[in-house]
């Protein structure tokens, strides 16, 4: 099958690769076409904006957590569903991990066999913007880059210069362009950009963009080279179709405005292992859903809704009742935050969480971790036994600033051979660490984690289970 398909990479951060891909994804929509987002790497953020337009989840492709096969597999279960796949690449289209090619835009589209689309920041640029195009042409030809697309462009003059000299001395066509406009810049805090949730206007914001740009960009030349991709390569298939039990367990999902940091893939891949997923409200449900056989806390901005999440004693001491009862809960990052003592804010003020751990969370004034690392696991916990290694991703500006000293740590964290640390906290059935995993680095993760749910259950013989039998949600038309 062909899939057709485009990256949209840039040749460094910042270049304007989000904008443009809302912007295009909205553009093809309007023409009736059904449009599958993809993000390269671990972002959480940038695919909220890609589902809230395309009205599809926005999948995570990651080419350092997951191996080629997952990726392929990932891939092609949403894109034989759609018309075209939009992939946003990661930084510059050739930067990777510690210099090297592995995680990159490029390495990603090399191993889908894409055409790579190359983004620019031009605002400063006139006939250097050739060079440039030119280096990236040529830093390596295995990448089939395919056009050029130009940002921040000042007037059509300007633009005229760029294309010129781009198309003269590197043969590649440029597509359009957009214009300079404090309108297009989307807002920023700690953590990158606004979630697409949290942005009241942002449906003027994408009709506006999607309307300039089928007046600036070649859409339909766009369309042809993403329909002018080799045929996908073959692959083995290991992620889904595994083992369906005729009980499935219930697992209650936190998603609201703090907690809706999820790889939608992993949710699938719980499903797919046996889980019917709820989801609920820590911001304003008073208890976890009825029935629940398990919990997980992804991450998000808890920070940022401290008093309010603070406040919900109700749901707090529902979730300590059941963790002190044993029920499997996994939480990351923000869920880790949220399950501890307290979170301390940027203005020092602290506000009492759940407690399930003896830790305060205290927010610094810098970034305390960012990239990936491997994570292995000091003992036997919810997903795997002790000593496995599991590949994963932090970013986070919270640390765990003071401890009871009872608490266990779940991870011995390795970024590199001189950089070896502690993450993460085990209580009772309770596992919560900053570290973010993606089930289909290995599936057995997720069916571990359902296991320990489904043991639990019929430990608690006064288990409510009339959850046992609910539907999986499913929201936005997605399959």
């Amino acid at each position: 099958m062909g899939y057709p398909r485009v990256v949209l990479a840039g040749t460094n951060s910042g270049v304007g690769k989000t904008t443009l891909t809302m912007g295009l994804i909205a553009a093809l929509k309007k023409r009736g076409l059904t449009i599958q987002p993809f993000k390269v790497g671990p972002d959480y953020i940038d695919p909220s904006y890609h589902t809230r337009v395309s009205g599809r989840y926005c999948r995570n492709l990651d080419a350092w957590m997951l191996a080629k096969d997952a990726v392929l597999e990932l891939f092609e279960r949403q894109a034989k569903l759609s018309d075209i796949s939009i992939i946003e690449g990661v930084m510059g289209l050739y930067d990777g991990l510690k210099n090297k090619e592995t995680g990159s835009s490029a390495h990603l589209a090399k191993m889908l066999k894409s055409p790579v689309i190359l983004v620019m920041d031009a605002g400063s640029m006139s006939r250097s913007a050739g060079a440039v195009v030119l280096g990236y042409k040529e830093f390596d030809r295995g990448v089939d880059l395919r056009g050029v697309i130009v940002n921040n462009i000042g007037s059509r003059a300007h633009y005229d210069s760029i294309k010129t000299t781009i198309e003269k001395r590197t043969g590649l066509p440029v597509l359009g362009f957009l214009p300079k406009d404090k309108v297009l810049v989307l807002p920023e805090r700690h953590l990158g950009l606004i979630p697409a949730g949290e942005r009241g206007v942002l449906d003027s914001f994408i009709e506006k963009l999607s309307g300039l740009i089928e007046k600036t960009i070649d859409i339909d030349r766009v369309i042809k080279i993403s329909r002018q991709a080799e045929a996908f390569p073959r692959f083995t298939k290991k992620l889904f179709g595994g083992s369906q039990r005729a009980e499935r367990v219930t697992i209650a999902i936190a998603k609201d405005e703090a907690f809706n940091f999820y790889y939608q893939d992993n949710l699938d891949i719980l499903v797919d292992r046996g889980a019917n997923l709820v989801e609920f409200k820590p911001l304003g449900d008073k208890r976890l859903p009825e029935g629940a056989d398990g919990l997980y806390i992804g991450g998000g901005f808890p920070e940022l809704f401290a008093g309010k999440l603070s406040r919900n004693i109700s749901l707090k001491n529902d979730i300590l009742k059941k963790a002190k009862g044993g029920m499997p809960i996994y939480a990351e990052c923000g869920g880790l935050m949220y399950l501890a003592k307290e979170i301390i804010d940027f203005e020092n003020k602290a506000y009492p969480m759940v407690g399930i751990f003896d830790a305060s969370i205290k927010m610094a004034l810098r970034l305390r971790a960012l990239g990936y690392v491997t994570v292995e696991a000091l003992k036997d916990n919810l997903l795997c036994d002790k000593g496995r290694d599991i590949k994963a991703h932090v970013f986070h500006w919270s640390y765990l600033d003071k401890s009871g000293g009872k608490e266990k740590y779940a991870y011995r964290v390795k970024k590199d051979k001189d950089n070896i640390t502690s993450d993460g906290l085990v209580k009772w059935n309770t596992l919560a660490s900053y570290a973010h995993l993606h089930f289909g680095s290995d599936p057995e993760l997720a069916g571990k984690f359902i296991e320990h749910c489904r043991a639990s259950r019929h430990c608690d013989p006064a288990h409510s289970r009339t959850g046992g039998g609910r539907s999986n949600l499913r929201k936005r038309g997605d399959r």
